[in-house]
């Protein structure tokens, strides 16, 4: 059966995002799933569908985070209920799943963290890279965009306008980790090196809070407070191969079966897309992920890029929020419920539309990224 427009998203959970040294894991996901639900217009026993990203280790003496775990701080007793054993970003599918066998009317899915003091990214103790003297996410998605360096005319200079312009959309959100620090492109070049060829501003955040968002039926979601974000779109695609053995590091990523999947249930072209929300874990994963969709060929994201396309006033705005390198790191739902969001109308100063010098929007296309390309999920939502 066609997924198109048979399902929404109708309520998003914020929490406090940054540095919470005195907060737990847990406490964040009960009060993201808990705000989301509120902000849908729904009660606690409306819920009946949780779905938890993977909870990575970070703060020694925390106990682990299961979504029974988080089901039972919040009174919950859902009828199905999920936690994916890798990022692999399925999550969104799972969901529409458990609604379209009929198990469940109402779906929170969910993901808090408390990793700006903890140890999210640290190479596993049974990991031989070390020897090598590679270690974490950052050394992974480097060599990746060494790969790219090699094989395609791009680097710092395309991924420092990738960079500039998500600040200058995280100074319109107040909400955002870096909201009050602005950055140039003199900015980006003294900003100091982590792995090479990234430097810290290539490079996602890290940070303490929580995200969720409800997905019900359509049908259902005009009842409720705001205006729906409906699903038109979705597709997945898994290389599943470690970073030592890929073939996908400069392209053809996951992101270019599933954008194709995604574009095919829903009916439309690039050239329909008014905004993307992009998974971001580093400058990099933007314009590779990018690229793969079709916006540009290989070698042509430094002109691409140009004239601020994707800051407020582009003509293609990309990650309204910040993102994950300037507005907070919620996994793939950082993109999904700004996208919800913008759709809805609801983003104040960076809203897409007159107020920002942009098409006001009525589609936008997300991404989310698992492991080092190892999995690629694209969502096309519209407004409902």
């Amino acid at each position: 059966m066609n997924l198109r427009d048979r399902y929404a998203i109708v309520g998003i959970g914020y929490t406090p995002q940054g540095r919470f040294p005195d907060r737990t894991a847990l406490s964040f996901y009960v009060e993201s799933c808990a705000n989301a639900i509120l902000d849908a217009g729904l009660e606690r026993k409306d819920i009946d569908g949780l779905i938890c990203y993977r909870q990575f280790p970070t703060r020694p003496g925390e106990e682990e985070i299961s979504p029974y775990l988080v089901a039972q701080h919040l009174g919950l007793s859902p009828n199905a209920i999920s936690q994916e054993a890798n990022c692999a970003r399925s999550h969104v599918l799972h969901a529409l799943a458990m609604l379209e066998a009929g198990l469940c009317r109402y779906v929170v899915l969910s993901y808090a963290d408390t990793s700006r003091l903890g140890t999210l990214g640290s190479p596993p103790p049974y990991t031989d890279k070390a020897v090598f003297g590679h270690f974490g996410l950052a050394a992974d998605y480097a060599m990746a965009a060494r790969r790219a360096m090699h094989t395609q005319h791009t680097g710092p200079e395309t991924w420092k306008k990738i960079a500039v312009s998500q600040r200058k959309w995280a100074n319109l959100n107040p909400a955002a980790v870096m909201h009050g620090q602005s950055m140039s492109a003199e900015d980006y070049d003294r900003s100091r090196w982590v792995v090479e060829p990234f430097r810290l501003a290539d490079c996602c955040l890290m940070n303490d809070g929580g995200r969720a968002c409800v997905i019900t039926s359509l049908e259902r979601a005009r009842d409720l407070r705001h205006p729906p974000a409906a699903i038109m779109g979705i597709g997945q695609h898994n290389p599943s191969r470690e970073i030592q053995a890929s073939t996908a590091m400069d392209g053809p990523t996951g992101a270019f079966f599933a954008g194709q999947t995604a574009f095919r249930i829903a009916g439309v072209t690039r050239d329909a897309i008014d905004a993307c929300q992009i998974y971001d874990c580093f400058t990099y994963t933007v314009e590779i992920t990018l690229q793969d969709y079709g916006f540009f060929a290989p070698g042509e994201g430094e002109e691409w890029f140009d004239n601020g396309r994707t800051a407020p006033g582009g003509s293609l705005p990309v990650n309204t929020s910040g993102g994950l390198l300037s507005e907070a790191y919620f996994m793939g739902l950082t993109p999904l419920t700004e996208a919800a969001m913008q759709l809805m109308g609801r983003c104040g100063a960076r809203q897409l539309g007159p107020a920002t010098g942009t098409k006001t929007p009525e589609l936008i296309l997300c991404s989310d990224n698992g492991g080092v390309f190892q999995t690629h999920s694209t969502t096309i939502l519209r407004k409902g």
